[in-house]
């Protein structure tokens, strides 16, 4: 008993510890999710986002009633219609006013997933730390299954779980590009390439091959156009994902990774799940469908007035684009029906800080990681 004591101790020391260490980092926060905590309400202005926050009931309450609130005057039936066969030109026109300058490269990527590249490549971060290593976990009410979700799917995809799984190769009797690469990605819902162009500079030499897709031209047209683009690496082209009968320039089961971040949200909640079904037949047995996107009362729902309601917790912005918000019951269900197991399903909460205008906002986002299981030996 007294053993078993002094164990337990000595784990919550070295916690402690580690979480020391890291409040007093200046760098980039570690992976998965960061770990820059608040301890102090006073410090709350000194930094731009902190990590792991917890919510309290009265939190959860108030966020409750201001979505509740919100949402009571909905858009009319009868215009409903329109942001859903205009979504394209809506998605259009706001590339062709914001250009490039709305989002930020995602250079965060390869420290949340790793899993983007294949075994034995190497992608350095800002402070010099290798999205090969596995990082160490954060620190949260969800802090216990991180670290082990993170480094277990990392180690998987590492001692090539996907080449274990046994399976007809679908890609050699058809020409595609990419067709001779051993490890392929696609990105849906690419926009102006925010992830593109991080991923291509981290793909070269290693045998990747990248395919891009948006349902907007303006925004295809503007990621072929850039200056880092590079065919021999990536191909972009124009897609809708709601419509069944397009197609993909590669065939079912070629894929080791799908990427969708911030894409599935803009979807109506209705046609998600048939989405999310073609997207896992271009899954190989064993590839991962790596996912990040708006979390149920985030702060951007909140803020939105009556009468943009569409339907419940899916809501139309001014210029016409549409936008979702998940629980993680929702990503899970959505996910799982596709015929994928869970890896990971996160709950990012952070507080977001304008030092400015001393204000600090709580968002909410979903981070998960989903992978096509192998088929049972026959």
């Amino acid at each position: 008993m007294q053993t078993s004591w002094i164990l337990c101790f000595t784990s919550v020391a070295k916690v402690l510890s580690r979480l020391s260490m890291r409040l007093k980092s200046t760098g980039r926060p570690s992976a998965p999710l960061g770990s820059r905590i608040l301890t102090d309400r006073d410090d709350v202005f000194k930094h731009n986002m902190w990590d792991h926050v917890q919510w309290t009931e009265e939190d959860k309450e108030n966020a409750r009633q201001k979505a509740e609130d919100n949402s009571c005057v909905r858009i009319p039936v009868t215009e409903q219609g329109k942001y859903n066969t205009g979504a394209g030109q809506y998605w259009d026109s706001f590339y062709e006013t914001h250009q490039d300058k709305f989002f930020k490269n995602r250079t965060w990527l390869f420290l949340e997933f790793p899993e983007l590249l294949p075994l034995g490549a190497h992608s350095s971060d800002a402070n010099g730390r290798q999205s090969g290593e596995p990082p160490s976990c954060g620190f949260s009410s969800d802090a216990e299954t991180r670290g082990h979700q993170h480094s277990s799917i990392t180690e998987q995809h590492r001692n090539g779980d996907t080449a274990d799984c046994q399976q007809e190769d679908s890609t050699q009797t058809v020409t595609f590009p990419g067709q001779h690469a051993p490890f392929r990605i696609l990105e849906v819902g690419c926009g102006v390439g925010n992830s593109v162009f991080p991923i291509v500079k981290s793909i070269k030499e290693t045998g990747t091959y990248l395919y891009c897709c948006d349902f907007s031209p303006r925004a295809i047209q503007m990621v072929k156009e850039h200056p880092d683009y590079d065919r021999s690496v990536c191909h972009a082209f124009v897609h809708d994902l709601c419509e069944e009968m397009a197609s993909f320039p590669f065939p079912p089961q070629s894929l080791d990774v799908i990427l969708a971040v911030f894409v599935l949200s803009s979807i109506h909640p209705e046609r998600m799940q048939e989405v999310v079904n073609r997207l896992s037949a271009y899954l190989k047995h064993g590839g991962t469908l790596l996912f990040r996107d708006y979390g149920r009362y985030d702060f951007s729902q909140l803020r939105f007035k009556k009468g943009r309601c569409l339907s419940e917790n899916f809501y139309a912005r001014g210029d016409g684009t549409c936008v979702y918000f998940f629980t993680k019951e929702e990503v899970h269900t959505l996910f799982t029906n596709a015929g994928l197991e869970e890896i990971q399903n996160l709950e990012d909460r952070r507080l977001q800080v304008n030092r400015g205008k001393k204000v600090a906002m709580q968002r909410v986002w979903m981070q998960s990681k989903y992978r096509k299981p192998c088929p049972l030996p026959s």
